[in-house]
């Protein structure tokens, strides 16, 4: 097989691998932020201060204590939902990636799929905490985007108040749009490692 074979064969199976990857990781983005993150989840995991509050973010009343419930400060309940977040996005993720090539006939790598991994996971995490949204957005001059495209909620008392993220928000999209940026990132970080393992295999 000449050189310029294998090397035409090795473009076709990166551009595939890519393709396969970036299909999966952005098309199950949305399934993993809104049918597998549970609502408490969501809503604590922009969560800052030193203030105390209860699992499900309710701040805790010293007045009104919940018998045997967990208190921690705010920010650490922020990390903690975070985390929680990302680590079903990321079994969600990594599961359907592996799925999906092995059932194409292709088995990626394991150092290159951690690597793509910890790509998506670790601005997952930096992203929805929320600080760094809003660090970019107004070096980037999208706060006034953020500002103006907020939702109005519809309280149980009839109470309406403005919301600046959640659906139907400007942060919402560019979270989106964001992370599925980073997820071309991902693929195209695990597929060159994928690739570049497998001619090194075929080298021998």
């Amino acid at each position: 097989m000449t050189s310029s074979t294998t090397t035409g064969r090795t473009t076709v199976e990166a551009l595939a691998l890519f393709a396969a990857l970036l299909t999966t990781f952005g098309e199950l983005h949305p399934a993993c932020d809104h049918w597998v993150q549970g609502s408490t989840t969501a809503r604590c995991k922009r969560l800052y201060g030193s203030h105390l509050v209860y699992r499900d973010g309710t701040a805790a009343d010293p007045d009104q204590p919940r018998p045997g419930a967990a208190v921690l400060t705010a920010s650490a309940r922020g990390r903690q939902a975070a985390a929680s977040h990302v680590a079903s996005y990321t079994a969600v993720q990594v599961g359907a990636a592996l799925a999906v090539t092995r059932a194409l006939g292709y088995r990626i790598p394991t150092t290159a799929l951690l690597a793509g991994t910890a790509v998506n996971a670790l601005t997952h995490a930096a992203l929805d905490r929320g600080a760094l949204l809003l660090w970019v957005a107004d070096r980037t001059g999208k706060r006034g985007y953020l500002d103006h495209c907020q939702a109005a909620r519809l309280g149980a008392d009839g109470t309406v108040t403005a919301e600046i993220n959640g659906p139907g928000t400007a942060w919402l999209s560019l979270d989106d749009a964001a992370h599925r940026a980073i997820g071309v990132t991902a693929a195209a970080v695990t597929t060159w490692l994928a690739v570049r393992k497998g001619r090194r295999h075929s080298a021998r």
